[in-house]
């Protein structure tokens, strides 16, 4: 069982912003922003390539409804989710990071060569 379904399950402690019947928000144990949330669904997902449109179609208003909860609905924030290896997911549980509450700088590519990729 994956970290995330574990705390789905209380097993594992969290510190909640919101959650429903299909989802559940939480402070990142590591913030990278002022606010940094995690939004997962509560059954089991491997990553946004597995995940339905049904879900998905809920999972939106849900993370509408955590912007506002956590006040940077209309200042601004980000929403980034990581899919395999390569782009930087290391739970595999369907999972968005929720960030705000400062102007975010674009700090991963911000000084790299396009010719470091070819």
């Amino acid at each position: 069982m994956c970290i995330f379904c574990k705390i789905v399950n209380k097993e594992i402690p969290s510190n909640p912003v919101l959650e429903s019947d299909d989802f559940l928000a939480f402070h990142d144990l590591n913030p990278k922003a002022p606010v940094h949330i995690l939004v997962i669904p509560k059954i089991h997902v491997e990553s946004f390539n597995e995940v339905s449109s049904e879900i998905m179609a809920k999972m939106t208003p849900f993370m509408q409804d955590v912007a506002k909860e956590m006040g940077v609905e209309d200042s601004g924030y980000r929403l980034i989710t990581n899919i395999g290896d390569n782009g930087g997911q290391e739970v595999r549980h369907l999972h968005f990071h929720l960030l705000g509450g400062a102007k975010l700088q674009w700090g991963h590519f911000a000084d790299a060569d396009p010719k470091d990729f070819i």
